[in-house]
């Protein structure tokens, strides 16, 4: 599923789950500028999956057309399936990874991420029987809680003792790696669950595969 499929799913479920939305609150939401969200809405428009009903002087409704339903339901499969790929080929990947790792030594580890490739890992590692110390997450960038754990801030790190540090997301992966370093934590102990190919554990590779597409429903 491309960024432009992604991004019309994620607003064609908005309209159809909340009547009252605006151009301004779903550009908050999806993180998109104002302008892109107008056109992005115009666009649905065009194609006939959304009519706008003006309810008064500068307030519209978006609503749903058939069409609109339709195309709502085709995206869903497609992400569902797209989705279903990529749980099957990053199980492989961390398959391979986590046995490197255990063969290199160590069981307690935590993991840098909330969102789908960290429950993928978590339940990956849960398997292999590695310990997870703790979820780190940047604050308003994940959740409170992740898999019934508390989530702290990476700053905490610190105060952890682990093997490894396991980068579970496919966003700001440079930022966090830059971070990390900031904290001291040596490379050898990093892996960075993104890179498609990972050989070797100490390896950071800059390009991870889904780089600002955002994979999350919202």
């Amino acid at each position: 599923m491309n960024v432009e499929d992604y991004r019309q799913l994620r607003l064609l479920t908005d309209i159809s789950s909340d009547r009252t939305l605006t151009q301004r609150r779903l550009a908050k939401k999806h993180g998109l500028a104002l302008g892109l969200t107008n056109f992005l809405l115009r666009r649905l428009v065009k194609k006939g999956y959304v009519k706008i009903i003006n309810l008064q002087r500068n307030r519209l409704r978006y609503l749903l057309t058939p069409k609109g339903l339709a195309e709502k339901a085709r995206l869903t499969y497609h992400y569902l399936e797209y989705s279903l790929a990529l749980f099957r080929h990053m199980r492989t990947l961390m398959t391979d990874t986590l046995g490197q790792m255990m063969r290199a030594g160590g069981k307690r580890v935590v993991i840098y991420g909330t969102g789908e490739l960290a429950e993928v890992a978590f339940l990956a590692m849960q398997e292999r029987g590695l310990q997870i110390v703790a979820i780190l997450e940047e604050p308003g960038n994940g959740k409170p809680t992740f898999m019934n754990q508390p989530v702290r801030r990476l700053d905490t790190l610190s105060e952890l003792a682990v093997d490894w540090i396991v980068v579970a997301t496919f966003k700001h992966t440079r930022q966090i790696m830059r971070q990390l370093r900031q904290l001291e934590v040596p490379v050898a102990k990093i892996v960075v669950l993104a890179d498609q190919s990972v050989s070797r554990l100490s390896e950071v590779v800059a390009a991870p595969m889904l780089e600002h597409q955002e994979m999350v429903v919202g």
